[in-house]
């Protein structure tokens, strides 16, 4: 019978703090307009899983996913931006 013991020492070599870096930390918050208008739009969506979309349910999904796209847009032209070509 094997045992895994040599293959975790190699695995968990590395020491992890659990905590994220600066740098993931700022993408994080470069991109937290598009991932407040995702949960907008999931919101919007799971409003309606179990019934009939209203009217208003429509509209409100609509705007969502404009923001959505709003903000991606806002994102990929920052980048674009930032990294000086044309996307």
């Amino acid at each position: 019978m094997k045992t895994i013991a040599a293959l975790q020492a190699a695995v968990t070599a590395t020491p992890f703090d659990g905590e994220p870096s600066d740098a993931e930390l700022d993408a994080i918050e470069t991109e937290m307009p598009l991932i407040l208008a995702d949960v907008a739009l999931l919101d919007a969506q799971i409003m309606t899983i179990d019934r009939t979309p209203t009217e208003l349910d429509e509209r409100r999904i609509r705007r969502a996913r404009r923001r959505v796209l709003a903000a991606r847009r806002d994102l990929i032209n920052r980048a674009a931006t930032v990294s000086g070509g044309a996307a």
